[in-house]
Parts: C-alpha cells; structure tokens; sequence
C-alpha cells in the first residue's frame, strides 16, 4: 500500500497543528461554534445528537494492521471502545471529547491516517472496490488511480468549496462492487477493441432525496486522461452548480438542469482545455504510485487443509460458502469478515475485534486489510491453508457469521440513535430483521439478497440500491418507514420503486417478513435471486402480500 511521502507527512502535521489551535480558541471562547463549525467540519469533525462524531478517512477502504491497530487504541482511549464503519469505507467515532480532538489526530498522523476532507463541500474520500487487487474478475488494480485522485484533489485550491460534498467511486472490475453508478463520478474500467484499459466514465448519480443513477460521458477513456478528465468535469460542476438552495445542488441536480448532451459538450470542451496543462507529470506520479501497490508475495503450497475442513465442518462449509470470494490466486481466498452478528449494529467493531483482525492479516493475510462500503472487513489475500485457523479465531471473536451477502448483511446508517439529521431509528430495525431471519432459519434458503435502511432522506444507508430498501421518516412526530423494491447498485444499477404506504416502527420487521415469505412463493426456482425474480414480476405480488385487501389501505 501508498507510504506517506514527506510532503504528505508534513501536510498532515501542519492540519494537527493548525487544528489543534483552533480547538484551543475555541475552548477559550475565542470562537464562537458558529466560526467554529467550518473550521471543524473540514476536520471531519461534527456535531451529533449527544457528542461530537470524529469521521476519519480510510483511502479507498485500505489498512494495514498497524493502522487497524491504532483505531483500536483510539476506540479505547478516546472513545469507548468500538468505531463504527461506515458507507464510504471510513470509520467514526461517536463519543470523542473535544479537547482531546488534537490527541487522536495526532495518533492518526502517527500511522499515516487522517480525518482531512471527510466533511464539507469538497471532493470526499475516493472509494473502491473492496475486493480490489484480489478479484479474479479485475482487469486492473483501481487504487494506484484512486491514490492518484486523493493526492490531486487534498487541499485543491480550486476544490475546496464546491456548490456541495462531491463523491467519486472506482472499481477495476467490470462487475461493480463500488456503486459506481450512485455516485457524483463513477469510474468502472473496462477494455477498448484493442485490449487497452481505460475507464467508463459515469457522471451525475447520487441518492439521497432526489436519487439518480448516473449517465456515462464517456464509453472509454484512456487511463493516462483520467486526472485532465476528472478535472474538467469538477471545473464544469463549479461553476454551473446551483449554490442558492443545498438540496439541488448537488451534480446530479446540475445535470438534469443544463441537460445531458450540454453537460457532456462542456466537459469535453474543457477537457481539451485541460489536456495539456498536465504534461504528463501525473502519468510520472502514477507510475510510483503503482510500484506501492505491486502484488504481495504469494506462497505455493498446498490446500489440504481447507479441502478437509470443507468436507468434515458444515459450520465452515457454511461460512466458506458465503464469506469467501474468488480470488485471482487459485490457491487464494478473498476473506469478509462480517461485522453483522445478528443482532449487532451493523458497521460496528470493538477494539478487541480491531486487534484480532489486524492480527490475522499480519499473520494470513499479507498485511492488508480493506473496509467494504457494506460496512465489513476484508483479508484480501488468504491462502486457503490457513482459512481453517483464521475461521476459528474469528469464531471466538464473533465475527464468524456465515452471512455475507444475505438478508442479514444489512447496512444501516447510524440512524436517530446518533444522527442529528435522522428521522427515524434504522440500528434496532437491522438488528430486530437480523434477528427474525435467524430465528425463522430462512435466510440460506433466500439466497443472495441485499437489505438496505436509511433514518432519514439523505440516505446514508444506500436504501435507493437496496434489493428491499427501507427509509424512516418522521410522521407528524411518529416513525414511519416506506418500502421500496428492486433496487441495485451494480454494473445493472436501477432504482428501488416505493411499494406503497409505510409502516409503524412496530409493524416494518413483519412487512418485510411478509414480502420475503411472497418472494419464495412465487420464485420460478431455487436458484433464482430476490431481484431476478422482482425484476420478472414486478412489484404486484409484493404489494398483494403488504397491504392485501383487508387492510383497508391503498397499494396502488
């Protein structure tokens, strides 16, 4: 993985300082919270229901155990005892104080981490395929370019007050495992009729109150274009998005206002513009970066063992089955690790469970752990030798469940527990449906299906690309959570349809049970997923097995 240069060394430092200062002002009164709050929101520092929320940026999802190691140490000292994972492969910490703000940042700086753009109207964390430089699928190592896109768009002169936050996703894969198409960029590389990688360029998705899956610009661009390209595309949302009224600022908003072909034309316009201010020195960057991301050592040696555990454990069997992923290694495993116990808060790990990962990936896994945007922990690259003894560490730790993938491998935002802008609560919902399905023994049998909930319309909780999706609002002071189905957020990205009218807070775990109950029922076969068979009939089953006609309530 990227080391810090002495630049980014010293950059980081200079933010400590800088910020350490302005913490200190503000403890004395020299700063009142409103002259305070810009200065910490470019921190990553927010305001919560009950504490300050310290978001601390994980690049493209990737770690190493020494830094896992630190996170555990700062859940421990400065928090209590657990960070919470989040959506954009970050972690947070829900209950730092302020005046020892300037002691995490500075435990961060220790390992190479920060909290530098994780908030505010700027170009946010670059996120990843989880899987990347693993998957058997990839056609390249996306996370040379996503360290690319993070040194050219830290501290942007021109970048940092943009109309609103701007999200850029990348995957190396032709199948999306970065939710490429909900995000204000998307970047999916794919190959021309020559062979050559380069990336299809996707612009204008997003979530959040006016979701919208994003429309490609370009089929096919040249690797050695991508920062001129990237750039023009931030340089035409500058200045045509709308900075009059938040919620229709966002890039989406600004395409559907100017229009595609418009938009496409003026990015084209100044990426010709921007071509050549470039001169290649960032192909002399990219090529450095590369040399930090080459391929570990891989052992040869026999799988024996992981044949046997197969064979004679069905519980590892079982976890075999779903938490494990094809690598590009034949004798390699890609490991994820679900943080998903039933029951559990989605996203959640203790500092024990931070060591004990970084444990195994010191051990195991060639020190690199990754964070996926499902709220997990992936060990990226595991010799199938010694999946039995890491299953069996994990066993002990609780972080062994066989779900991934399934009903119960719910994300969740952190919702009305913790949220200043939630509506509703979303971690009791995850954790009462994690527990039913469990309990019900039916979620192997419901095979490959993605559960998403949001507490509120900026969904944080991706419930728009939810298979099932779930969204809490506020009723005239009361819970209320609509439904919607079929949504998606892979290569075949779409929107969820609403079903209809919401649920109490007391009724959402039984409407959902109901449409999983009419989803096995009309099910062609066994094999055939919740989306497929959605995507085959549509949402009038669903709807007959929510409201039915005794309910009183109009489905339509």
């Amino acid at each position: 993985m990227y080391d810090y240069s002495d630049f980014d060394e010293s950059f980081v430092r200079a933010r400590v300082a800088q910020f350490s200062d302005q913490v200190a002002r503000r403890l004395d009164g020299s700063l009142t919270e409103d002259e305070f709050r810009p200065l910490r929101l470019m921190n990553g520092l927010y305001l919560q229901l009950h504490a300050y929320m310290l978001r601390v940026a994980i690049p493209y999802g990737t770690l190493n155990p020494h830094q896992m190691r630190q996170l555990a140490h700062i859940a421990d000292t400065y928090d209590k005892g657990y960070g919470h994972f989040t959506t954009r492969q970050n972690i947070q910490f829900n209950w730092p104080k302020l005046p020892e703000v300037p002691a995490i940042l500075t435990a961060l700086a220790d390992v190479q981490m920060h909290a530098i753009q994780t908030s505010g109207n700027c170009v946010r964390n670059v996120t990843a395929d989880h899987f990347a430089g693993a998957a058997a699928d990839e056609i390249e190592d996306p996370r040379p370019y996503a360290e690319l896109l993070r040194q050219w768009s830290t501290d942007h002169p021109e970048f940092q007050f943009l109309p609103r936050k701007f999200k850029i996703a990348i995957t190396g894969s032709p199948n999306d495992r970065a939710v490429t198409k909900a995000h204000d960029i998307g970047l999916r590389m794919v190959r021309n009729a020559a062979g050559e990688p380069g990336f299809e360029v996707m612009v204008g998705g997003g979530l959040g109150r006016t979701p919208m899956i994003a429309f490609t610009v370009r089929d096919f661009l040249p690797v050695a274009d991508l920062l001129p390209y990237v750039e023009a595309v931030l340089s035409v949302y500058n200045i045509l998005g709308r900075r009059d009224n938040k919620y229709k600022a966002r890039i989406k908003i600004t395409v559907h206002e100017t229009g595609r072909d418009e938009i496409a034309r003026m990015i084209e316009e100044r990426f010709t513009e921007m071509r050549p201010q470039f001169g290649g020195a960032d192909q002399a960057l990219l090529d450095d970066i590369r040399a930090a991301f080459a391929p570990p050592a891989f052992r040869n040696a026999p799988t024996d063992a992981y044949d046997l555990a197969y064979k004679a454990d069905p519980v590892f069997r079982a976890w075999a089955d779903t938490n494990l992923a094809a690598h590009r290694n034949d004798q390699y495993s890609i490991v994820t690790i679900s943080v998903k116990a039933h029951g559990a808060t989605p996203g959640d790990a203790s500092s024990d469970q931070m060591r004990l990962m970084a444990d195994l990936a010191e051990t195991y896994g060639h020190n690199d752990l990754r964070i996926s945007h499902e709220q997990n922990v992936i060990l990226p690259h595991v010799h199938k030798s010694d999946l039995p003894v890491i299953h069996a560490a994990l066993q002990k730790a609780g972080l062994a469940t066989a779900n991934v993938g399934l009903i119960s491998d719910i994300i969740a935002c952190p919702g009305m527990d913790y949220c200043a802008l939630a509506t509703a609560r979303s971690i009791p919902v995850a954790q009462e449906l994690a527990l039913r399905f469990d309990a019900l023994d039916l979620e192997h049998d419901i095979g490959p299906l993605k559960l998403k909930i949001s507490g509120c319309i900026n969904a944080c909780g991706h419930h728009h690309v939810g298979h099932i999706g779930i969204l809490g609002l506020d009723r005239a002071g009361v819970e209320n959570y609509q439904i919607t189905l079929g949504g998606d957020g892979t290569e075949t990205a779409s929107i969820g349809e609403k079903t209809g009218p919401g649920f109490a807070y007391d009724e959402i775990v039984d409407a959902i049970e109901r449409i999983i109950r009419a989803y096995l029922e009309v099910r062609s076969h066994k094999e055939e997923t919740f989306l497929q068979t959605y995507r085959r009939l549509g949402l009038t089953p669903f709807k007959a097995a929510l409201y039915g006609a005794e309910d009183g309530r109009d489905a339509a």
